[in-house]
């Protein structure tokens, strides 16, 4: 089962030569984004990631950067918080509704 969402649309930036390999960014991904492979974390899958925004919180080295709050994992939430009225948000990714949250 794959867990990709949306292709190329993610917010999320790691620059490996900034890792430490201390492991927090795969341990709080709750979308398995990144793997330890090595002494280094590696994106395990880019298009899996929600925008959550744990990794880069959670990283004290400055290797991650996302836009939390944005995206589709936002629209999302703030779909369940208003009920689903489309009028209070949409995700803005490009994709048109049918494609999209």
């Amino acid at each position: 089962m794959s867990l990709a969402y949306l292709s190329g649309v993610v917010s999320l930036a790691y620059s490996p030569e900034k890792c430490t390999g201390c492991g927090r960014c795969a341990e709080v991904c709750p979308r398995a984004v990144f793997v330890m492979d090595g002494p280094k974390a590696k994106l395990a899958g880019r298009d899996n990631c929600i925008e959550c925004g744990a990794c880069g919180l959670n990283c004290a080295f400055g290797a991650i950067t996302v836009k939390r709050g944005v995206g589709c994992a936002s629209a999302i939430i703030n779909g369940i918080v208003t009920k689903g009225d489309p009028d209070l948000g949409t995700c803005d990714c490009g994709k048109d509704s049918g494609g999209c949250c």
